[in-house]
C-alpha cells in the first residue's frame, strides 16, 4: 500500500492531528483503499481520517467521514468481517479519541458520531445515534454520554437507570453521583450501587473501607446540595476539605454553595483561593463574576473576564461573566451574552439566572418568568425562587408570587431566605404587613445575621411610621456588620425624619465602603438639595430651557 495506515495512527497517537489529516487524504484516495476487493481498507482509512477531524474539532467533517465509513462497512462480506474481527479485536479502543484501530467497531463509530453531534449541541441527533448501540455493547464512556443526553432530553427515568449502571461499573464516576443526586436518588441508594471488593478472607480490605468513606461523604454532600440542605452540604464539604486540603473541586463546590446562600465574603475568598492554586480554571467563574459585581469590584471583574477570554472563549461561563460585566454599560448587549451562554449549554443555570435578572431590569417581566422557570427546571435553588417571586410581584400577580414563595419554603424549610420571600409577598399589600413582619422576624430568628431580612423589616417599620424601631434595628446590625446597604437604609430613614446631618454621615459612610453604590449616590444628591432648601422632587431646568426662555424674551422686546 502506497500510504501505510499505521503511520496515520502514529501521528494521531502523538497529537499531530493536522499532519494526520493531510496524510489521511492521501490514504483515502489511494488505489489500494479504493479497490473493490478491499472495502475494509477504505472503511478503516475513513475512520482514521474522521478521527483527525474529530481531534481538530471539525465535527461536521468528522460526522460526514464516519458515516461514509459506516456505508463502506456495510459492503464488507460477512465472513470477512467475522474473521478479521477475531484476528484483530485486541487492537480496538472505545474512546472517541482512539485511533489505533485495524478493524472498525461499528458501535464505536456510532459513539464518535454521537460525540460530534453532542459537541455541536445537536442532542436529539446524538441520542438517535446512541440508541442504535445495543445495551450489551455499551461501555462506561458510552453510558455516561447516554445518561447526559437522556437528561438533556428530559427523560429522567432513563437517565437515572444509565447513571446507576455507570456506578455499578465504576463508583468513582463523580459526574454520575452528581447527576443521580440531582435526579432525586437518595444517598443510601447511590452508595448501595458501589461494588464491594472483598479480600481473600471474604472481608473488604481496610484500604477499600478508608477510600470508600470519603466517597460516601461526597455522595451525602451532593445529595444535601440537591435537596437544598445547604448547611449540611457545607459541613460535609468542609469535612472532606480537611482530608484533601487545597482540593480545587471542593473549594469551588463550597464557594458555589456560599454564593447561593448569600455568604458572599466567604464565597469570594474561596473562589480566589481556588484561582490562586490554579489561575486557569473556568468552572463556576461566572458565579464569582456575579459576586464581584454585587460587591461593585469592577476592576477585579474586568480582569477576571479578560483572563477567562484568554483561557477559553468558547465556554458558557465566559459569556455569563461577559454579561455581568456589560450589564452597567449596555443591557441589550449583556442580554445577548446571557442568551449565547444558554445556546452553548442548555443546562447552564447561571445563564438563565442572569437572563432573568436582565429581563426584569429591562421591564420585560413575562420573558423573565420563563428564564427563571428554565433555571428552576434544571435545578431549583433559592435564587430561581427569588427571581420568580420578584418577577410575579412586578407583574402584580400576587397569587403566583405567593405560590412560588410557599414552594420555596416547602423545598427549603430551614432557609431564612425562603421565609423572607413569603414575607416579601405579604408586604406587597397593606393588608398583609402584619404577616410579613412575622415572617421577617422568623427569618431573623433562624439566621440572625441575615441582612436582607433586617433591611426588609426596617422598611416595613418605616412604611408603618415606626421610624424609631427601624433606626434601633439597623443600628444594632451596624455594630457587627460594616455594610453599605445598612448605612443607605439608615440614611433614608434619617432623611425621612428630617435628621439631615445624620443622614449625610450615613450616606458618606456607605460611599466610603462602596464608592459605586448607586442608591447612596442618588440619596446624597437628594439630601444636598434638601439641605440647601430646594425641593428634591422639583423638575430641574436644563440649559436648553433657559436658552429658549431668553429667546422668548428677545422676541417680546422686538415686538
Amino acid at each position: 500500500m502506497e500510504v501505510p495506515k499505521d503511520q496515520i495512527a502514529t501521528l494521531l497517537d502523538h497529537g499531530l492531528y493536522n499532519s494526520a489529516q493531510m496524510l489521511g487524504c492521501f490514504l483515502v484516495s489511494s488505489p489500494a483503499a479504493n479497490a473493490e476487493s478491499a472495502p475494509h481498507l477504505k472503511t478503516e482509512s475513513l475512520v482514521l481520517l474522521g478521527d483527525s477531524f474529530f481531534q481538530e474539532r471539525e465535527y461536521r467533517r468528522a460526522i460526514h467521514t464516519y458515516k461514509q465509513a459506516l456505508q463502506h462497512y456495510k459492503m464488507i462480506p460477512k465472513q470477512n468481517m467475522a474473521s478479521s474481527r477475531t484476528a484483530l479485536s485486541s487492537n480496538r479502543s472505545s474512546s472517541p479519541n482512539s485511533c489505533n484501530v485495524s478493524v472498525i467497531n461499528e458501535n464505536e463509530v456510532k459513539f464518535k458520531i454521537a460525540s460530534c453531534h453532542c459537541s455541536l449541541n445537536e442532542n436529539k441527533a446524538a441520542l438517535a445515534e446512541m440508541d442504535g448501540i445495543p445495551v450489551k455493547a455499551r461501555n462506561l464512556a458510552m453510558n455516561l454520554l447516554l445518561g447526559k443526553l437522556y437528561r438533556i432530553c428530559r427523560q429522567s427515568r432513563a437517565a437515572a437507570a444509565i447513571y446507576k449502571e455507570c456506578l455499578r461499573h465504576c463508583p468513582y464516576v463523580l459526574e454520575a453521583i452528581t447527576a443521580l443526586s440531582e435526579l432525586g436518588v437518595t444517598a443510601k441508594d447511590i452508595i448501595s450501587l458501589f461494588p464491594q471488593t472483598p479480600n481473600r478472607s471474604g472481608r473488604a480490605s481496610s484500604d477499600h473501607i478508608d477510600s470508600s468513606r470519603w466517597l460516601q461523604r461526597y455522595v451525602e454532600a451532593q445529595c444535601c446540595l440537591a435537596s437544598n440542605d445547604y448547611k449540611g452540604a457545607l459541613e460535609l464539604y468542609a469535612d472532606l476539605l480537611q482530608r484533601f486540603p487545597n482540593n480545587i473541586h471542593l473549594l469551588l463546590e463550597i464557594a458555589k454553595v456560599e454564593a447561593i446562600i448569600g455568604k458572599n465574603e466567604e464565597a469570594i475568598m474561596n473562589f480566589e483561593k481556588a484561582r490562586s492554586i490554579d489561575p486557569y480554571i473556568i468552572t463556576y467563574m461566572d458565579e464569582y463574576a456575579m459576586l464581584l459585581k454585587l460587591k461593585s469590584e469592577y476592576s477585579k471583574l474586568n480582569k477576571l473576564v479578560h483572563d477567562l477570554l484568554s483561557i477559553d472563549p468558547a465556554r458558557p461561563e465566559v459569556f455569563v461573566a461577559l454579561s455581568v460585566l456589560w450589564e452597567r454599560k449596555d443591557e441589550k448587549r449583556a442580554l445577548s451574552y446571557a442568551e449565547q451562554s444558554i445556546r452553548m449549554d442548555e443546562r447552564h443555570i447561571p445563564g438563565y439566572l442572569i437572563k432573568g435578572h436582565l429581563l426584569l431590569t429591562m421591564k420585560r417581566a413575562e420573558a423573565a418568568v420563563s428564564a427563571f422557570r428554565g433555571a428552576q427546571e434544571l435545578r431549583p435553588d433559592i435564587r430561581s425562587y427569588q427571581g420568580l417571586v420578584h418577577t410575579y410581584l412586578a407583574l402584580s400577580k400576587i397569587k403566583e408570587a405567593l405560590y412560588a414563595s410557599r414552594e420555596a419554603m416547602k423545598a427549603m424549610p430551614q432557609s431564612a431566605k425562603a421565609l423572607k420571600l413569603v414575607g416579601d409577598v405579604h408586604a406587597s399589600n397593606s393588608g398583609g404587613r402584619e404577616k410579613a413582619k412575622k415572617f421577617y422576624e422568623s427569618a431573623l430568628r433562624l439566621e440572625p445575621g441575615y441582612l436582607g431580612a433586617a433591611l426588609a423589616l426596617a422598611e416595613l417599620h418605616v412604611i408603618e411610621g415606626r421610624n424609631g424601631d427601624a433606626v434601633s434595628l439597623l443600628e444594632r446590625y451596624l455594630k457587627d456588620w460594616a455594610d453599605d446597604s445598612l448605612h443607605v437604609k439608615l440614611a433614608q430613614v434619617f432623611a425621612a425624619t428630617n435628621m439631615l446631618q445624620e443622614a449625610l454621615s450615613h450616606y458618606q459612610a456607605a460611599l466610603r465602603l462602596n464608592p459605586h453604590n448607586e442608591a447612596a449616590k442618588r440619596g446624597l444628591e437628594r439630601l444636598e438639595k434638601q439641605m440647601k432648601g430646594v425641593d428634591p422632587d422639583a423638575p430641574e431646568e436644563d440649559e436648553d430651557d433657559v436658552e429658549d426662555a431668553d429667546g422668548d424674551q428677545d422676541e417680546t422686546e422686538l415686538l
